[in-house]
């Protein structure tokens, strides 16, 4: 059936022509290590910071990125001739698509899929070094070229990085590598991402959207070329990018009850698929969790459960409109560790709205006038 779908992208106009991948949401890393009375010791070892990838300078050869532990949305992708498979990523604020190889003997990749070049008639050697620093260790390897199939469509001479090591903490994740879709410029050692590929080579119009399900493991989506208006209700609204590199745009402030509790005359934010959380400075941060009533406990912002329903509601106001976010979208429960706000602090004034935020929100990501279109997920 798939086929057929290929058939009809390369007939009909491409205006009509897209991809869909279904994500999956699975368990977390930090779901797993909880499960296993390891999470303790594994946040002290690896401590969470979500701007590193947003605050390195780029290189040849660099991407930064860090050891999220909540991030459960993943699809999957295949590498190669005949292709080998590879739950991947699909991150917002990076650039770079890479996955194990079978070079690699950390823990990280033997417990994942790793792609073996010899096993593949259409791959081709860069040698090119590749270096993605985490927020502790990182990942090291080299650069190749071979056909990347995503839902049926394939993108042939597809640059792509095998990893050689990788930080022991990805040994806890799901997924085996990572597909960026950020803008090229941050792209390491000037590797043409996926999305300008399939753009480039008339697949898809320069376009994406994603939606991503809040309780059901299965429902998500990322459509490449097109958008699902299933997904939302409403019509989208269109934010200008203040920054064509990040999906970067200006939020005006943060408001509880009308009253600012962040964001004071206005900051910078990214929309980032690839960070699971809300971030932003610790000042910040720390003033919603005391409106919310949250209190820091080991590093978590703790809340009881019993009194989600009377937890007031925070607002985004950005470009004129507000965007709300209930206590039920911005708490997260678990079996082991309670609830717990999804908002973490950092020594950055940037913000991040991460998964917390783009569950309720379905986003569009428009390469072709650089904006992002936001409409109440459904």
């Amino acid at each position: 059936m798939m086929q057929w779908a290929v058939v009809l992208c390369s007939m009909l106009a491409l205006s009509e022509c897209f991809i869909s991948v279904p994500l999956i949401k699975g368990k977390s890393a930090r779901d797993a290590l909880e499960e296993k009375g390891l999470w303790e010791k594994y946040r002290k070892m690896y401590p969470y910071n979500p701007m590193v990838k947003f605050t390195q300078s780029y290189a040849v050869g660099y991407e930064s990125m860090t050891n999220d532990a909540d991030l459960s949305y993943y699809g999957v992708i295949s590498i190669g001739t005949p292709p080998q498979s590879f739950q991947v990523i699909f991150d917002t604020g990076s650039s770079n698509l890479w996955v194990p190889s079978i070079y690699c003997s950390s823990a990280a990749c033997t417990n994942h899929a790793r792609f073996n070049p010899s096993q593949s008639s259409t791959f081709q050697a860069n040698n090119q070094p590749l270096s993605i620093q985490y927020g502790t260790g990182s990942m090291t390897g080299f650069l190749g070229y071979d056909t990347v199939t995503v839902s049926g469509i394939q993108v042939p001479h597809q640059i792509f990085g095998l990893s050689q090591t990788e930080a022991p903490f990805m040994a806890h994740m799901k997924a085996d590598g990572i597909l960026g879709l950020a803008y090229p410029q941050l792209a390491a050692s000037n590797a043409q991402p996926v999305f300008d590929n399939m753009v480039q080579q008339g697949l898809v119009q320069d376009y994406f959207s994603v939606y991503l399900s809040s309780n059901s493991q299965t429902g998500s989506e990322l459509i490449f070329g097109g958008y699902n208006p299933n997904h939302y209700t409403g019509s989208l609204v269109w934010i200008p990018l203040s920054s064509e590199t990040y999906w970067q745009i200006t939020v005006d402030s943060v408001t509880i009850n009308g009253q600012v509790v962040a964001c004071s005359g206005g900051c910078q934010a990214i929309v980032d698929t690839g960070t699971s959380l809300i971030s932003g400075p610790t000042s910040d941060i720390n003033n919603i969790n005391s409106w919310v009533g949250a209190t820091v406990n080991n590093g978590d912002a703790v809340v009881n459960c019993n009194n989600i329903a009377s937890m007031p509601t925070l607002t985004f106001n950005i470009n004129g409109n507000a965007f709300t976010l209930p206590a039920s979208a911005y708490i997260r429960q678990s079996y082991y560790y309670g609830c717990r706000t999804g908002f973490s602090g950092s020594s950055s004034s940037l913000w991040i709205l991460g998964d917390v935020f783009i569950r309720q929100y379905y986003t569009v990501f428009n390469r072709a006038n650089n904006s992002v279109g936001l409409a109440k997920a459904v």
